[in-house]
């Protein structure tokens, strides 16, 4: 039991994910990404939902503390949470794969998007669950590959 908990303590964070709500307008999203791009924070996946009157923006970025800062800075509302950002092997089959191996360990996916980054060279999927840490001990036991902050950081 000592070796579990050690490596628990050892596991890097998962990855934080900021999701932003703005006036559903014209130029909206240009101003968020133009405050992050003006504080050298970069980009590394984003999701956009749709209301009529509002948007939430979610983002992934190179620099989490700094975007926090900033979005707090400029008065910018935004929520903070973690998620999954899973390495998907290659193949068009292997998304259905690890559905699977979620569904069956009774992982519930909240919403799901790729990033725009690929360290590895690999798709990445970003994963919203309501235990996120349940989520990758799953997919680490499966033998899937689960992208740390460090990993997606420039």
């Amino acid at each position: 039991m000592p070796e579990a908990q050690t490596a628990e303590k050892l596991r890097a964070p998962l990855v934080r994910q900021f999701s932003v709500f703005l006036e559903n307008k014209v130029g909206a999203l240009l101003e968020l990404t133009r405050t992050l791009k003006d504080a050298n924070i970069h980009v590394c996946g984003i999701s956009v939902v749709d209301t009529a009157d509002t948007a939430i923006i979610r983002v992934i970025v190179d620099d989490p503390e700094k975007c926090r800062d900033v979005l707090h800075e400029a008065r910018i509302t935004a929520g903070e949470s973690s998620v999954v950002i899973l390495e998907l092997p290659r193949g068009p089959e292997k998304l259905d794969l690890v559905l699977r191996t979620l569904v069956a360990a009774e992982v519930n996916i909240q919403y799901t998007y790729s990033l725009m980054v690929r360290p590895r060279d690999k798709a990445l999927l970003a994963l919203s669950s309501d235990d996120p840490e349940y989520a990758r001990e799953v997919l680490d036991k499966a033998g899937y590959a689960v992208l740390s902050q460090k990993d997606i950081s420039r």
